[in-house]
């Protein structure tokens, strides 16, 4: 009998598919990739048209040998690792690594770890897709430049350990402009209005909000501007001017891609990138599920496609008939148009069989992979459900010149909601009280209700917003989100508090290097058009060494300009005139992973050391004494006073010496203006 052999990436794999397979094949594991560029040099040979050279991971030598052997053994050996770039390039290097002769190898992939997907995988082999291959190629020769020649750099003008790179100093830099946004707004005042009328018959008032005239939308901007407008209504009569009833639906939600599950999963339930990838990557592999064995529950995790197979979409639209009943199945294929990139060759994120419902399966389940695969579950049964329908009655009320609206919507038909509601989704205005108004309604004014607001400055990314940005703006692919923010989180360029990202002082250093030296590189189009040129090698459209070639020289000078312009921030050799009370030592400032410290220079012999407080010469308002910038504990900057904890002063922006004339308070610096603190006052100069 013939012997064959399947190679896939993970072990938890293997149990998996060995289930599914006869005694006649045999299952290994490749633990990911088994080659890659050395660790101790750039891996490319820049003099011969940038051929990389591999060698076998260290600890992977044991893995290797175990092939072997498990080789010559067969008669036939399927590759069957991920089905992306990724997972193309890991089959390549395993047939090369592995010296596989081309007549008994073959590639192979599944979309899904079941028997049937599988099964029909085996009988369906190709080759190695080397365009494929060649992309994933150009991009780590891309990453490992970039990594190779700048992280050195900031290594020598700032600190050892630091890093650069192509998809995460664009992400640290995303961050920095958004925290720049934040210090700099300014906020502007306004007010809003609202008529609490009674209407004849009806216990219970009706609230309606000011609109404006009836040909324009209106922004009361002031007090001034509110006290006209409430002058004007005085004496004026409420009476309704117009009622119009019809139906607003909404459409079922499109079924999961990585970057949308990402944040969903973020909003619902609390998960980071790298928790949410982790989860589903062990629903992908194999759930040991009573009754049925190990099979994986979820489809492939990593992919930027809408698109779902023709047998799943039956499958889903029977099993919703069935369950809800026929009016609840929707009438066609939702896809969204996508451009075509190699993640479109899979399907979105869905659950392997929809019969399998979370409670049938939930005593299999940890706490954590019940509620994401909960979540992918109702996600892609509602994209297969009819939209949610409702009646909505909008009513203008007239008084003098100005206009008054109010609304209300009622649900007619749940659709996809009897299954799913979306984290972010807006509650419905249900005022019953509109739906017994008529042109004839007798309304009296009981009072107007006014509040004064400011507006808000832009909201800090989170881990959601980030990779949402990143998606739109075309940077990074499914599979480079979560191990993109996990480094700059690791790195200690970002920081965490709650679900928002701050940069840290360090994060501030380094994205000011990587703008004054390395524009283009952070340079948010050339990334995204980077992504595009990966794209069209992996469509076999251009050449990939041809992307490195033009890519390599303008890097190299840019580095030899930096290496002689760039002024290096001598922080560790910064004597200060704080005297180590243990040596007697001028203390000398360094970094530290979190940024600045004082520090014995008698190190190891005298290892003291304590917080740097810079001073900014601005009296406390407080209390009179300095003020110094302060960190969080996550390593977030602020300013504070030097007489803390007793006294409590602390501000995000910096304040300045000067007083508002208005009222008298303290001001902060924003961009190139001061700005009084106390936002009812609202006082804004240029410096």
């Amino acid at each position: 009998m013939a012997h064959y052999l399947v190679i896939v990436e993970s072990p938890a794999k293997v149990k998996t598919i060995k289930k599914f397979l006869g005694s006649n094949y045999t299952v290994a594991a490749s633990n990911g990739h088994i080659r890659d560029f050395p660790k101790s040099n750039l891996g490319i040979d820049v003099e011969h048209d940038y051929e990389p050279k591999y060698i076998t991971i260290r600890g992977k030598g044991d893995i290797l040998a175990g092939l072997r052997k498990e080789v010559k053994k067969a008669d036939k050996v399927y590759l069957a690792t991920d089905p992306d770039r990724e997972g193309e390039a890991i089959s390549w290097h395993l047939a090369e690594a592995l010296k596989l002769d081309k007549k008994k190898m073959r590639r192979i992939t599944f979309n899904e770890i079941t028997k049937k997907a599988v099964k029909d995988s085996l009988k369906t082999p190709r080759e190695i897709d080397m365009n494929l291959v060649d992309a994933q190629q150009a991009r780590r020769e891309l990453d490992r430049m970039i990594g190779y020649r700048i992280s050195p750099l900031l290594w020598a003008k700032v600190k050892r350990g630091l890093s650069a790179g192509r998809v995460q100093s664009v992400a640290l830099r995303i961050v920095a402009d958004r925290e720049e946004e934040i210090n700099a707004f300014i906020p502007e005042e306004f007010w809003t209005l609202d008529a609490v009328l009674q209407v004849e018959g009806e216990k219970r008032p009706l609230t309606a909000k000011f609109y404006g005239t009836e040909k324009k939308k209106m922004t009361i901007s002031s007090r001034g501007e509110l006290d006209g407008i409430l002058k004007e209504l005085e004496q004026a009569t409420f009476r309704v001017t117009d009622i119009k009833n019809g139906e607003r639906i909404r459409k079922a939600p499109l079924p999961f891609t990585t970057s949308t599950l990402q944040q969903e999963a973020a909003k619902v339930l609390n998960f980071g990138t790298q928790k949410t990838m982790r989860i589903a990557q062990q629903l992908y592999e194999g759930i040991d599920i009573k009754g049925s064995g190990t099979v994986g529950v979820i489809t492939y995790l990593r992919t930027d496609s809408t698109r779902i197979s023709d047998e799943a979409d039956a499958a889903a639209r029977e099993y919703i008939a069935r369950t809800y009943g026929e009016q609840y199945v929707a009438a066609a294929n939702g896809v969204k148009k996508t451009e075509q990139k190699i993640q479109d060759a899979h399907e979105a994120i869905r659950p392997s069989d929809i019969t399998r419902t979370p409670a049938a399966i939930k005593d299999s389940l940890t706490r954590d992979q019940f509620r994401l695969y909960q979540l992918i579950w109702k996600r892609f049964t509602a994209s297969r459900m009819q939209a949610a329908r409702y009646d909505t009655t909008s009513v203008k009320i007239g008084a003098g010149d100005y206009l008054f609206t109010v609304a209300t919507s009622k649900l007619a038909f749940e659709g996809f909601r009897t299954v799913y509601t979306e984290a972010d989704e807006e509650k419905e205005e249900n005022n019953v009280l509109v739906n017994g108004l008529s042109m004839e309604s007798q309304l009296t004014k009981k009072e107007l209700e006014t509040k004064q607001h400011f507006t808000q400055p832009p909201a800090h990314y989170t881990e959601a917003s980030l990779v949402k940005t990143l998606e739109e703006l075309g940077i990074g692919r499914p599979s480079t989100y979560a191990p993109t923010i996990s480094t700059i989180l690791a790195r200690r360029y970002i920081t965490k508090e709650g679900k928002n990202l701050y940069i840290t002082e360090i994060g501030e250093v380094v994205n000011h290097i990587m703008k004054q030296s390395f524009r283009s590189i952070v340079d948010v189009n050339f990334t995204a058009n980077m992504e595009g040129l990966l794209d069209l090698i992996a469509e076999g459209r251009v050449e990939w060494k041809e992307v490195i070639r033009n890519f390599y020289p303008d890097l190299e000078e840019a580095v030899q300009i930096a290496e002689k312009e760039l002024e290096s921030v001598k922080i560790a050799d910064e004597v200060t005139d704080v005297v180590c009370e243990e040596c007697g030592r001028n203390m000398v400032i360094k970094y530290g992973p979190h940024g600045k410290f004082l520090a014995c220079p008698g190190f190891p012999e005298c290892r003291n050391t304590k917080p740097y407080l810079e001073t900014i010469g601005v009296p406390c308002p407080k209390c009179g004494k300095e003020l110094v910038i302060r960190k969080t504990k996550k390593g977030r900057r602020y300013f504070g006073c030097e007489n803390s904890p007793e006294c409590d002063f602390m501000s995000w922006q910096k304040p300045s010496r000067e007083r508002c004339p208005q009222c008298g308070g303290y001001m902060v610096e924003k961009g190139n203006k001061l700005v009084c603190a106390d936002a009812a006052c609202g006082y804004v100069t240029t410096v």
